[in-house]
């Protein structure tokens, strides 16, 4: 808004006139009646001016009324005033206007790099991961407040219209190895049209909010359509025990002997009140126990002393044998075989899914959502306890909460642990940074949709790497061994520096398992399979790749 326009000024001058009319009248009156001295108005007008200016009093001063030296100093002072509220209105904002940053227009100086449209949270983990492998990237982003901000937050970004081949241009699109489309799914499918027109070549990804619309986004050329909302969605509800799907996640296979499962302790197991060293998961079951998630953190390698409670998840790795054996142990001796009760707070792309991937078991399920709409069970607020009750919070094993706001998830999420302390609850962050917070507010299991997000685009847009898990919480990937080459896994100090454990290794498209971490010696053209958090994997990434 134009600062001539806004309502602060048309406040300031209408206070001004005011100010400026009342003390006229005032002053002409203090004059006739206090001094006995009477004058034109338009001679009180000026003298009042002379006063808020500062400039004086010129031939009326030293009066002989105490009155009209009160006077007169109010006036001074509300001179004074309107003076501050002339810089605060006035010279404030155009200083800041003109000493503000002005994001760029353009990036003429860019090739082979990723063109972003536009920011987001999902954007953020797709950008760090960028970032760690020294990887070129623009942002284009329309809103100019916030390109400002990423500009002097040091990102690499470009203010306009993502939907403008002019923009898309100055972006540097003709010299870029991709573009992301990630900005709302009618305006993606303009995107890929105005990234299709500007460079044929280029690959194109797009973020699709529904599933449904994706169809639409490969008519208008996108190569690759993304859907982690649905994706997500599935994903969460595999992690509710039922009796057709087993109390543990499915494992993760690595070659053909090896398989890495992030497994539960179950109250009443074997395992169950036993600390890590007592159980010995190598000696006695033959697999690593490469960590655990311990509140919320995961740990790696888990602590001896560490005391197996119930509901801690291990993350193991080895042979598929071995680890039935080790899974028998960690699962409670007493199995629910009856339907059990899943409450699913927020019915979106997200929640629907979660519903498909649950309606092929035995297990019951009621929706609750704000909105009436079909699948919907029960409408109302997730942060309400009368709606949570009415959806059965008493009799339910577990709790899938996917709503679109965290601060709605978090308080939603402590409404359904106070109402009942011994559910299972499953909640999806939107964004990573509150991924901590559900798990304080008492959610037993929580996923980023944006650490998802960067996972997915990682693994289309980078051709030499493959994300082997995007939807668990630990990073299971395939990378090249980069600088690792001519050295083996303990000289490296891998795990030490990175955080990051290695699982194989992949020769010539054989994925070697069962090597010697001390003497097996990675070659150039080897890659690497690893399994760690994010940030290990970015740590990786960075020492080795970049």
């Amino acid at each position: 808004m134009s600062l001539w326009s806004s309502r602060r000024t048309r406040h300031y001058f209408v206070l001004v006139a005011v100010t400026t009319i009342g003390s006229t009248l005032l002053y002409n009156y203090g004059m006739a009646t206090w001094e006995n001295d009477p004058q034109p108005l338009f001679r009180s007008l000026g003298i009042v001016f002379q006063s808020f200016t500062t400039t004086g009093y010129g031939e009326d001063a030293g009066w002989s009324t105490p009155q009209m030296y009160i006077l007169t100093i109010g006036l001074q002072l509300m001179g004074i005033g309107l003076i501050l509220t002339a810089v605060d209105v006035f010279a404030v904002p155009w200083l800041r206007n003109t000493l503000a940053v002005t994001p760029p227009s353009a990036v003429p100086d860019l090739e082979d790099h990723v063109v972003i449209c536009e920011y987001t949270s999902r954007g953020e983990a797709f950008i760090e991961d960028l970032e760690s492998r020294g990887e070129q990237y623009v942002v284009i982003e329309s809103d100019e407040e916030t390109a400002r901000t990423l500009h002097e937050d040091e990102y690499r970004v470009v203010y306009g219209d993502p939907e403008s081949t002019t923009v898309l241009e100055n972006a540097g699109i003709g010299r870029a190895t991709a573009v992301v489309a990630d900005s709302a799914d009618d305006t993606n499918a303009s995107i890929v049209l105005s990234a299709r027109e500007a460079n044929s070549d280029v690959q194109i990804v797009t973020l699709v909010e529904d599933h449904r619309l994706g169809e639409y986004h490969e008519i208008a050329g996108a190569d690759e359509v993304l859907s982690p909302r649905q994706l997500l969605g599935e994903s969460l509800a595999h992690r509710v025990p039922t009796a057709v799907t087993t109390a543990v996640d499915e494992g993760i296979e690595i070659g053909d002997d090896l398989e890495l499962v992030e497994l539960s302790i179950a109250e009443g197991s074997d395992l169950c009140g036993r600390t890590a060293a007592e159980v010995q998961p190598r000696e006695r079951f033959v697999v690593d126990g490469i960590g655990a998630w311990i509140d919320g953190e995961f740990e790696s390698p888990i602590p001896p002393g560490r005391e197996l409670d119930a509901g801690m998840r291990l993350l193991v790795a080895g042979k598929p044998g071995r680890i039935e054996t080790l899974r028998s142990e960690a699962m409670s001796t007493v199995q629910p075989f009856s339907a059990q009760h899943v409450l699913i707070a927020g019915y979106g792309e997200g929640g629907a899914a979660a519903g498909d991937a649950l309606a092929d078991t035995n297990t019951r399920v009621t929706v609750l959502d704000s909105a009436d709409k079909d699948g919907v069970d029960i409408v109302g607020d997730a942060r309400d306890p009368t709606a949570i009750r009415d959806a059965g919070i008493d009799d339910a094993s577990a709790v899938i909460v996917t709503l679109d706001d965290d601060t709605t998830a978090v308080f939603a999420t402590l409404v359904a642990r106070d109402l009942n302390p011994s559910v299972d609850i499953i909640v999806r962050a939107n964004d990573a940074e509150n991924v901590q917070k559900l798990y304080r507010a008492g959610a037993d299991y929580v996923q980023s949709l944006a650490t998802v997000s960067g996972r997915m685009l990682a693994s289309t847009v980078f051709e030499d790497e493959e994300v082997l898990a995007v939807d668990r919480q630990i990073d299971v990937v395939k990378l090249p061994a980069g600088r690792l080459a001519e050295r083996t896994v303990v000289d490296a100090d891998v795990r030490s520096r990175t955080g990051c454990t290695v699982l194989a290794a992949v020769r010539d498209g054989e994925t070697i398992t069962e090597f010697d971490p001390a003497s097996f010696t990675f070659q150039e053209g080897d890659e690497v399979v690893l399994a760690g958090t994010d940030e290990s994997v970015r740590s990786f990434e960075a020492q080795f790749l970049a």
